[in-house]
């Protein structure tokens, strides 16, 4: 892929079903307990991307097996019952925040020493909170500053009592929960203060139920409970699609007033990101569930003051809709995106900027205000750009960046994607799905 890419926009509106790749946050956390189980489980729909295969090429160096099939979509895992077979391993995660949180928890359940790394952000995105509540179970971590890269000298989990601030990244309370069960006795986590992106620790509890370790939750996961001698069994494990790459699809469909169905999701996913399509319903858009499908229809668009702490990872697309939207749109509680692959308040406010939105940011969140309100077919408003000047949008590496912004210019003039292959890092062939999906605009 070239290293910026046109956006070609549309005179239509999109009318399209499609089924997104299966969800990267469910792959990394089936991928772990299946990992660490007493047999051999089978994980389908698997998604085949950057973050999982890091997280795949690191449970192998660890000594696990795990056997790609059906280019990517079917992993076969032979579980080690708790007992990593390598002493010693160095493990490069490039910047996948959910492959250094994990393995950084099932590392201390080895017996040996092991460095996890990443590339130059990973090691601006702190670990800090992680590596404290782990030693108090009794692992051995040195992390300079509270940050990557990690050395773990394992000799296994005593358990006991940890306590955990919630702010920071639910990755964190994940990554502790899925080692815990394999500590030598049961585990209590305390969690201090409010908690960040809670659907996701909901997603982590209800795969580990799924592959036989039930744990104890009391008030909303301020406290959480692993008994002792719990054991994760062999699944035969379907994944979803992912619910945050759908949020890109529906998005379509509401910047161009079009109709679009996500197969494979439904009220009762396990992925939080679908209440983005709530979202879409608050700011004019119709929205229909169905049994394994979700189809949103586009209308007149207005701005919207919203709490997005549950759903961060949909910020972005949100913050793209809102250019087309009548009105100021707040979007809050998600000082903790800062900290992601990029800074998705103060970068996304740049790129923002750029389409003619005033932007105000502060530490919980930003407003987005479109200016020049021309009028666009399946939208109320858009930024202001310049006819015929190329607006260069960059990504800073951040595969939400690339996909968000994509779709402004499907009604802008004149967007260019830098970098667009940064999707590797969870979805390769977005920019293909993309382009099938436009091509049925239909002209109004």
């Amino acid at each position: 892929m070239s290293d910026t890419l046109p956006i070609a926009p549309v005179s239509g509106h999109v009318r399209a079903s499609i089924r997104p790749p299966g969800s990267k946050s469910l792959t990394n956390r089936a991928l772990v307990c299946a990992a660490l189980g007493t047999g051999s489980s089978t994980l389908r729909g698997a998604l085949k991307s950057e973050d999982t295969e890091v997280m795949i090429t690191g449970l192998r160096t660890l000594g696990i097996k795990v056997e790609v099939r059906d280019d990517g979509q079917t992993l076969l895992v032979a579980g080690c019952a708790g007992k990593l077979p390598a002493s010693q391993a160095e493990l490069f995660v490039a910047n996948s925040g959910t492959t250094m949180r994990f393995l950084t928890a099932l590392a201390t359940l080895g017996n040996g020493e092991y460095k996890i790394d990443g590339v130059t952000r990973m090691r601006a995105r702190p670990i800090g909170d992680m590596v404290t509540a782990l030693e108090s179970l009794g692992a051995s971590i040195d992390s300079p500053g509270g940050f990557p890269p990690v050395v773990v000298n394992a000799s296994g989990l005593a358990g006991g009592q940890a306590s955990i601030r919630g702010n920071l990244s639910s990755q964190f309370l994940s990554g502790l929960l899925m080692a815990a069960p394999y500590a030598r006795a049961a585990v209590t986590i305390q969690v201090e203060g409010p908690l960040v992106s809670v659907p996701y620790v909901r997603m982590t509890q209800q795969v580990m139920q799924t592959f036989g370790v039930t744990i104890t939750v009391e008030d909303d996961y301020r406290r959480i409970e692993i008994p002792g001698g719990s054991r994760y069994h062999p699944v035969d494990y379907p994944i979803e699609p992912d619910a945050s790459a759908a949020s890109y699809f529906f998005a379509i469909a509401a910047i161009t007033g079009g109709e679009v169905t996500v197969e494979g999701l439904g009220l009762q996913s396990l992925q939080g990101d679908v209440a983005f399509c709530e979202c879409l319903r608050q700011m004019g858009c119709h929205v229909q569930y169905g049994g394994h499908e979700i189809t949103v229809t586009g209308g007149p668009l207005r701005a919207i003051d919203i709490d997005m702490n549950a759903i961060s990872d949909t910020v972005q697309t949100l913050a793209v809709v809102a250019l087309f939207a009548e009105g100021t749109t707040r979007i809050r509680h998600v000082a903790h995106i800062r900290h992601k692959e990029t800074d998705r308040i103060g970068d996304l406010a740049t790129e923002l900027r750029k389409l003619g939105a005033n932007v105000v940011e502060d530490d919980d969140g930003l407003e987005i205000t479109p200016t020049n309100h021309r009028r666009m077919p399946g939208a109320s408003a858009a930024g202001r750009v310049v006819p015929g000047k190329t607006v260069e949008i960059e990504t800073y590496n951040d595969h939400r960046m690339a996909m968000s912004f994509a779709l402004a210019g499907l009604k802008i003039p004149g967007v260019s994607i830098n970098n667009p292959g940064c999707t590797e890092k969870t979805y390769p062939r977005f920019f293909e799905d993309l382009a099938r999906m436009v091509s049925t605009a239909i002209s109004r």
